[in-house]
């Protein structure tokens, strides 16, 4: 005997009493039957109203709208404060990153300033801020040596400006066809693997300048290379060791000072902040004072004792139209997809993680449209690609900026230093620029806990992590960021398609408040005789706080407590839980589902790569754990399938010692086995869909021909029941493939429970009783509001009435 499960509410506008007078037996249910949705339903859902769609769509490509009319003097004064402190780290760093990505110091600044105008009026964020960053720079080089090393003529900045260009115009309209979800399948270990890659890259890059001796080792080869020939070089060790190791050891000193003093002395703790804000700029200025008392009398290079900037031209002498050469997009195509990653997935994880930090919500398509534009008007002024830099954007942050209108006043002290400060520029060392570029870059190494965290949260992960940071060591920063990429998506589509899923069983659960908690000594807890335990911890249990209430200790701690003894707030119901659970303890006993029922909760969404496989681990658990339903025949061996043949027949052999049963002999013993069975019959496969998210085509027609299998196998009609249906869309796919009730009809010639009657099996009815989950609620009593106690019972279905075979939650199966 299965019973119909459904999950209800009853009947609307009746009293309990009322109920009772006309079925005292029954408790009758008011019908509902729940619309399926359609198409017209997804229309309205993504197509409504088009025009005032269309109007916000144009609207939110302008955030700057939505609050400049509302900015203020207190949102001025943090943007003020954040701006010009930024600047004063923009100039140095800008000029620093020029010199990474091999071009002037002048390129830099001119990315420094169009970058934080233009993305305060497209900017989501308040926090990031645009410019020359480490990794982009270092990528901006690669593009001119390879692009150089196929032409040479064509000259560095405007390769520069052509990436520029192209990395905008993608990303531009990335966002605008609102298509940034795509950013979202490059994973953390990925991005943390080619920042922590690219960053030592950068670094060993910087040794050679530091030391002075830059021009005898090739800093665009492999980084590994780049260590053994700086090592080889290191006699040839210039002055300039003095202008890079001196500043470089000052700003390590200064930031572990300040940071110590801000802790030691709270009350100036903003002071010192200050303090260490600045001290890039102080280091600078200070160096740079000394090298122009030693080389301010020498102006040939050769004759300079070390090697500085030399000229920048004032003001914006290099902006102008730019120049497009004939065949230059072919020529960097290689390097085109690296560095369009690069600077948008650098751009999105800086951005999410400071709105995630200070409290609100970014639009990543809209800041993909930011980044995409603010590099398109670039070009305008011979800037190379800019993107978010992560320093400056947790600077921003910590200095209180208020709105994304900091970056105007940020892009104004940039350009001040380009027409106020260029003279003094020129005696900036390169070892000093150096120094300052392995102190910030040195911020996107990830240490040694990152590491270990991914092995212990997730081993994958912080295998691909490694890998990435090892191969863009060894081999190339496109080859640690490629492999990381798809690595990441190969794990995701071997998880889709080799799911994990669960046979579940029952347990009875009670949610106990206000528990009182013994723990059992020390001795007793270590115990490895588990009898032993429980009487140990029987006598050790004398007094709890339940005994204020009348509870005996013993009662509520006795693993074989009847329930009839607890109090009577405890409630018990029935909860289903995988036989394989690992986060309960391991002496609950998890009961199988009652005889002939299967639980099945797949773990994944029910799609094309993986639904062979979940169906297959069903059949086999139906097979294993049931018997069926029709043996085979006992007087033909034809009648059995291919594949589930007879054993084969030894009794023509002439030895006796082979001499086995006969054909006959087989299929009677087989078929005498199959009647003495006790396995029982299947009568239903449940479907826990609370984590399938989506079913497509493929994964319906799998349950389907499981229906069919099931059928021929139990000789009877298999009831399928599902609950913790997620998605209306999954309830409509279920419900035209013939799921949902007892008299559903299959697709392609199949049946649920239409030929039932065409069996003479006595057991092939299977349902003699339907069984509801009643909820109630209070309703107005003949159109009049009333108070609680004056309110009538009522009951209303919750799920459609029509589909009985689909549950909020899996049923106890308890009285089949």
């Amino acid at each position: 005997m299965s019973e119909i499960y459904s999950d209800v509410h009853s009947v609307d506008g009746l009293h309990y009493e009322d109920i009772i007078e006309l079925h005292p037996e029954q408790v009758v249910i008011s019908s509902y039957d729940e619309p399926l949705v359609g198409v017209k339903d997804f229309y309205e859902d993504h197509f409504n109203d088009p025009v005032q769609k269309v109007k916000d769509y144009f609207i939110s490509l302008f955030p700057i709208a939505k609050w400049i009319l509302h900015y203020n003097r207190q949102w001025l004064y943090g943007d003020l404060i954040a701006g010009i402190t930024v600047g004063c780290v923009l100039v140095p760093q800008s000029m620093s990153y020029a010199q990474v990505a091999g071009l002037e110091a002048q390129y830099g600044l001119y990315s420094s300033f169009v970058g934080v105008f233009i993305y305060c009026f497209f900017a989501t964020s308040k926090d990031v801020s645009i410019g020359p960053v480490a990794v982009m720079s270092l990528q901006v080089s690669r593009v001119i040596s390879h692009v150089q090393s196929t032409d040479p003529s064509i000259p560095a900045p405007v390769i520069a400006t052509v990436l520029s260009l192209i990395c905008g115009g993608v990303a531009a309209g990335i966002g605008f066809l609102r298509l940034g979800f795509i950013l979202e399948f490059i994973s953390m270990p990925a991005v943390l693997g080619f920042m922590t890659g690219s960053a030592f890259n950068i670094i060993t890059g910087q040794v050679p300048a530091l030391m002075g001796y830059g021009t005898l080792v090739n800093t665009r080869a492999a980084t590994y290379l780049i260590v053994v020939n700086t090592l080889k070089n290191l006699k040839h060790t210039k002055l300039d060791a003095v202008f890079g190791l001196i500043p470089l050891a000052l700003l390590y000193f200064w930031r572990w000072s300040t940071d110590w003093a801000g802790v030691r002395f709270p009350k100036y703790r903003r002071v010192f902040f200050y303090l260490n804000v600045i001290r890039n700029a102080i280091v600078i200025v200070v160096f740079t004072a000394i090298s122009f008392g030693i080389v301010h009398n020498h102006r040939s290079a050769k004759e300079r004792p070390i090697a500085v900037i030399g000229t920048v031209p004032s003001g914006l002498k290099h902006v102008g139209k730019m120049v497009l050469p004939d065949g230059i997009v072919p020529k960097m195509a290689n390097e085109l997809p690296v560095s369009i990653i690069v600077l948008l997935l650098e751009h999105i994880a800086i951005s999410k993680s400071f709105g995630r930090i200070n409290d609100y919500t970014i639009n990543p398509d809209q800041e993909v449209i930011a980044i995409g534009v603010t590099n398109l008007i670039g070009t305008f002024f011979n800037a190379y690609p800019a993107t978010g830099s992560f320093s400056r954007s947790a600077l921003k942050s910590k200095c209180g900026v208020r709105t994304p209108f900091a970056g105007i006043f940020t892009g104004a002290v940039v350009l001040l230093a380009l027409y106020s400060f260029t003279d003094a520029f020129f005696y900036i060392p390169k070892a000093t620029l150096s120094a300052i570029i392995i102190h910030a870059v040195s911020d996107l190494m990830s240490n040694y806990q990152t590491t270990w965290q991914f092995w212990k949260v997730a081993p994958i992960d912080g295998g691909i992590f490694i890998i990435a940071v090892i191969l863009t060591v060894f081999v190339s920063i496109e080859g640690g960021i490629y492999f990381a990429m798809c690595a990441s998506c190969a794990v995701l589509l071997f998880r889709i398609a080799k799911p994990r899923g669960e046979f579940l069983g029952r347990v009875r659960i009670a949610e106990v408040v206000d528990a009182v908690i013994d723990q059992p000594p020390t001795e007793v807890a270590a115990s490895s005789n588990e009898s032993d335990s429980v009487d140990s911890i029987d006598k050790q249990i004398t007094k709890i706080k339940g005994k204020e209430k009348g509870v005996d200790a013993s009662s509520l701690l006795h693993p074989h407590t009847s329930i009839n003894s607890l109090p009577p707030s405890v409630k018990f119901h029935t909860r289903w839980l995988p036989f394989t659970q690992r986060n309960v303890n391991n002496q609950l006993n998890i009961i199988p589902p009652p005889p002939g029922v299967l639980v099945f909760k797949p773990l994944e969404s029910f799609s094309y790569p993986n639904a062979s496989r979940q169906i297959d681990a069903v059949t086999r658990e139906l097979k294993s754990t049931t018997r069926r339903g029709k043996p085979y025949s006992a007087s033909s061996a034809g009648d059995r399938p291919w594949n589930d043949p007879a054993p084969l027949d030894f009794s023509w052999l002439p030895f006796s010692k082979f001499k086995k049963k006969t054909a006959e002999e087989h299929l009677q013993a087989d078929y005498e086995a199959a009647l003495a069975d006790t396995r029982p019959l299947l009568r239903i496969i449940h479907f826990d869909f609370s984590a399938v998210t989506q079913i497509d085509a493929t994964g319906l027609q799998a349950l389907v021909d499981l229906k069919k299998l099931a059928d021929r196998y139990a000789d009877r009609d298999v009831e399928f029941h599902f609950s913790g249906i997620l998605s209306p869309w999954i309830r409509r796919g279920l419900v035209h493939s013939g799921f949902g009730s007892a008299d559903a009809v299959l697709p392609s010639g199949g049946h649920g429970g239409a030929d039932v009657a065409k069996r003479s099996d006595e057991n092939n009815s299977v349902r003699e009783h339907n069984y509801f989950n009643i909820g109630t609620e209070y309703v107005e009593s003949r159109g009049n509001a009333v108070s609680d106690d004056e309110a009538l019972l009522a009951y209303v279905a919750v799920t459609a009435t029509s589909t009985p075979f689909f549950h909020l939650d899996i049923p106890s199966y308890e009285n089949l």
